[in-house]
C-alpha cells in the first residue's frame, strides 16, 4: 500500500488530504472519500482511507478544517465544526473541492466515486450529495442528518445509505423522521440501517462517554462496515 498527501485549496484556505492505494498496479480503481468527524482529519479518518485501499479502492481522507488543523479537545472540536457547518453552501463548496482534487488522481476511475463520513463527516457527505455532485453513492456513519434546506435533496444524483444508532442523542427521532421525508419527497434511492441499543460514535473504538452519548459498539461497527461493503459492491459492480 502507498500513502501520499494531496494538497488542494478552498479559496485562501490550504487543505491536505491523505490518500491510500495499492501501488502495485497502474489500473484505475474506484475512489472513496472519507469525511472526518468533528476533531478533524485524525488517525481514525486516515486509517479508514487505508482500510478502503485494502478493499481495492483509492481511499482519500479529506480535510474540512485546513492543513494540520486538529482539535485538542471537545470544546475546540465544537468550535471548528460549528464554524464550517454554519454556512452549508461554503461547506458544500469545500467538500466539492476535495472531491475534484481526489478525482483527478492518476489512480482513480473518475466514473466510479463514492464518499463516506463519520459524525460531522456524515453531515458533510450528505451535503455533498445534496449539492448535486457527480458520484455514485454516499454513506453516513452515525452522521448528523439535519439540513436547513430539505429542498436541496432534489439535487441528489446518487444513492444514499445512512447507518444510525437508534439511541443517538445527537440525532433524535424527529430528525430521523425529517430525513426520511426529505429523501422520499426528493425521490432519492436511499436506505437506512438502524442499530438498537446504540448511541453516537459507535464505530470509534475509544468512544466511552455515556454522559455525552458517544459509546463504541463492536457489533454495530461490524454490521455497519459490512453494510457499506455490500453497498459498494452494488455501486461499483465488484
Amino acid at each position: 500500500m502507498r500513502t501520499e498527501k494531496l494538497a488542494y485549496r478552498d479559496g485562501s484556505v490550504a487543505l491536505e488530504a491523505h490518500m491510500a492505494f495499492d501501488s502495485s498496479s497502474t489500473m484505475r480503481r474506484p475512489l472513496v472519500l472519507v469525511a472526518h468527524a468533528w476533531m478533524g482529519q485524525d488517525d481514525f479518518a486516515r486509517t479508514k482511507a487505508e482500510q478502503l485501499a485494502g478493499l481495492g479502492y483509492v481511499g482519500c481522507a479529506l480535510d474540512m478544517y485546513g492543513k494540520s488543523v486538529l482539535a485538542r479537545d471537545n470544546k475546540e472540536a465544537e468550535r471548528l465544526m460549528s464554524a464550517v457547518a454554519a454556512d452549508r453552501n461554503a461547506l458544500r463548496r469545500r467538500i466539492n473541492q476535495g472531491l475534484e482534487a481526489a478525482r483527478a488522481h492518476a489512480q482513480v476511475d473518475q466514473g466510479r466515486v463514492a464518499a463516506i463520513g463519520f459524525c460531522f463527516g456524515g453531515l458533510c457527505v450528505l451535503d455533498l450529495a445534496r449539492s448535486g455532485a457527480s458520484l455514485l453513492g454516499v454513506v453516513s456513519f452515525h452522521g448528523i442528518l439535519a439540513t436547513p434546506d430539505p429542498e436541496s435533496a432534489r439535487n441528489i444524483r446518487c444513492k444514499v445509505l445512512a447507518l444510525h444508532g437508534n439511541d443517538d442523542p445527537f440525532v433524535p427521532p424527529a430528525q430521523v423522521t425529517a430525513f426520511r421525508k426529505e429523501m422520499n419527497d426528493a425521490g432519492v434511492d436511499w436506505q437506512m440501517h438502524t442499530y438498537g441499543k446504540t448511541v453516537h460514535a459507535f464505530t470509534v473504538e475509544d468512544a466511552n462517554d455515556l454522559k455525552l452519548g458517544c459509546v463504541y459498539s463492536r457489533s454495530a461497527a461490524r454490521r455497519a462496515w459490512q453494510a457499506m461493503t455490500s453497498f459498494f459492491a452494488e455501486l461499483f459492480g465488484s
